[in-house]
């Protein structure tokens, strides 16, 4: 069993851009529920099958699983639920601290959040300077969530 301990962060300013390169992401839903999810995501060559559960503070149990591209497209295509979340990942390493800047597109273009995984809850770690208010409890950050209330939504 795996356990995901993530802190996710609105995103000030552009100072990450060029600190390194990024992967395109496909990723769709076949689950959407209180308590699971189950994901579909194409990560630039590699497809996977995700499995999360329950929320638990910043906590959560996951399971991750290599799966063939062309089942992947075709879940994507056929099984999960729309829209389909499109987004760049930008993996910045700051100061020993691993963060991971996503770019939406699509339904939820002009959102950035920027997470950091964790080892523990309460482990310590510095923010960049272009890290921003702290949404890892505002489940509509999830990407789960964009799925169902996109972020081109949220101002009309």
């Amino acid at each position: 069993m795996g356990t995901e301990i993530e802190r996710k962060f609105l995103v000030t300013s552009d100072e990450w851009r060029g600190l390194a390169l990024g992967v395109i992401y496909r990723q769709g839903y076949l689950c959407i529920e209180k308590g699971r999810t189950v994901r579909v995501r194409i990560a630039g060559e590699q497809a996977f099958l995700t499995i999360k559960g329950a929320t638990s503070g910043i906590s959560r149990t996951e399971f991750e699983y290599a799966i063939p591209m062309t089942d992947a497209l075709i879940m994507l295509a056929e099984l999960c639920q729309h829209p389909i979340i499109e987004k760049k990942r930008h993996t910045i390493n700051h100061q020993g601290a691993l963060w991971e800047v996503d770019e939406f597109f699509g339904e939820n273009v002009g959102l950035v959040v920027a997470e950091i995984e964790l080892t523990e809850e309460g482990q310590a770690f510095t923010r960049p300077a272009w890290i921003g208010e702290e949404v890892s409890a505002d489940r509509r950050y999830a990407n789960a969530s964009l799925v169902k209330y996109p972020f081109s939504l949220w101002s009309s």
